[in-house]
């Protein structure tokens, strides 16, 4: 992509109602725009990155055997009024009305719908264990939506649903997301832990949050210092194995972690001085266990092997990928801009023509975009006619994990130099090697 035919707005100010870095920057970067309170826009920039971080999403829901389809946004009342939720949810539901007085809602979340569908279709424990998964915009009517998009009324949402004849299998399902979502995030650059949390308005006794650490995180979280070294299992994980997995989730639930609202004082205090971590901590996951919640009112059943009609076991597990890319911000940047990890960067190599209009510049430049883009990689060129020092500000604001540097000085060596921006390191290569250098990095 050539930045001169690119749409990327870059406000030179930051603006005033940008509380924490994700929010600055991203509006800084021209990634989001809002649109109304906690209503934004995704710009082409901000939006290449939610579909990398949707991507990682989705390759790890199948890993785990999880099924996508997509459900509607707006849901009927009539649902939730089964469920005995449509009263109690609270005012963070939208309720609205179409044109012949049905009362319908923008859905924030879809534990009614999906079990509305399951028990449409489903009738014998042979169809189980089921993983159902989307990524669906959703609305909640926060009181004082901020921060960005790590807190907004309209969101992306990846949200699975399990089903299970009994609480073995259910448990087995929950293992499995909780193992796919240390997975998840991982790729994304980001050392999660998970916590037991609260359930909330879902419903369960079952729930952990995946935490990472940031200084500007929503709330105080306390951990034992060796998660943080704690390796993530790999690819090769085996999700049919119910032993092997349950031996995972122990591991990572084995020592002290807790959100604020789970805290135990006197159990923390007991860890030893040098292992204690009291953070502040981001949300980026979040998964329930809540048994029969909605099945029983619903009367989602399956016939089990004895020939006898079960409520199914249900289950819940959220991701929000709008969170994400804020969050993937929060723990990666510095006074320039963002520094985005390889996996989720809207594109993986800059090239700066830092004399647009010189032949020799030109043709380098466009050379090694040529060849560059014709291996797949994704580039922005930028071949805008403005100063060196301009170019270097937009290449390191937004983030592009590797800076090619094309100029008349290094060219007369026949070579260009290459900028790291995770760590600011720098090489000259020449130029008939930069490509294949670049694409082993990239």
């Amino acid at each position: 992509m050539r930045l001169s035919r690119f749409f990327l707005p870059i406000l030179r100010e930051t603006p005033k109602e940008a509380e924490i870095v994700s929010h600055r920057l991203m509006l800084r970067a021209g990634m989001v725009r809002q649109e109304a309170a906690g209503i934004y826009a995704f710009l082409p920039l901000g939006l290449r990155v939610l579909r990398k971080v949707c991507a990682i999403v989705r390759e790890e829901q199948d890993r785990a055997g999880a099924i996508e389809l997509l459900m509607p946004t707006i849901q009927s009342a009539d649902l939730w009024r089964e469920s005995g939720r449509y009263e109690a949810y609270g005012k963070e539901m939208l309720r609205i009305k179409d044109r012949h007085e049905r009362e319908m809602l923008f859905g924030p979340t879809n534990e009614e719908m999906i079990t509305e569908i399951f028990r449409a279709y489903v009738r014998s424990y042979k169809d189980l264990p089921l993983n159902l998964y989307h990524l669906q915009w959703k609305f909640r009517d926060e009181v004082r939506p901020r921060f960005g998009t790590m807190r907004s009324r309209e969101f992306l949402m990846k949200d699975a649903y399990s089903f299970d004849i009994d609480q073995a299998g259910a448990r087995h399902s929950y293992n499995k997301m909780f193992v796919a979502y240390l997975r998840t995030f991982a790729r994304m650059g980001l050392k999660s832990i998970p916590m037991v949390a609260e359930t909330g308005p879902i419903g369960g006794n079952l729930s952990h949050e995946f935490i990472i650490l940031a200084d500007t995180g929503e709330s105080e979280v306390f951990c034992h210092r060796d998660y943080l070294d704690f390796d993530v299992p790999g690819a090769d994980v085996n999700f049919d194995d119910v032993a092997g997995l349950q031996a995972i989730v122990d591991r990572w639930t084995s020592l002290y972690a807790a959100t604020s609202e789970k805290h135990e004082p006197d159990a923390y205090a007991k860890l030893p001085g040098d292992k204690q971590v009291t953070a502040r901590g981001i949300e980026v996951g979040h998964i329930f266990y809540f048994g029969t919640k909605y099945s029983e009112p619903m009367k989602a059943v399956v016939t089990g092997p004895e020939g006898n009609e079960h409520p199914v076991q249900m289950g819940s597990y959220g991701i929000g990928p709008t969170r994400l890319v804020a969050a993937i911000i929060e723990a990666f940047h510095d006074d320039a801009g963002i520094k985005w990890p390889d996996p989720v960067a809207p594109f993986r190599v800059a090239i700066l023509n830092l004399k647009q209009g010189d032949a020799a510049t030109n043709g380098a430049s466009e050379a090694l975009y040529r060849d560059l883009t014709a291996r797949g990689i994704e580039v922005l060129y930028d071949d805008r006619d403005e100063r060196p020092g301009s170019k270097f500000a937009t290449a390191d604001l937004i983030g592009i994990p590797w800076q090619v540097m094309i100029g008349p000085r290094s060219l007369a060596e026949g070579k260009v130099e290459i900028k790291r921006r995770a760590d600011g390191s720098r090489e000259l290569v020449s130029t008939a090697a930069a490509a294949d250098f670049l694409s082993k990095q990239a």
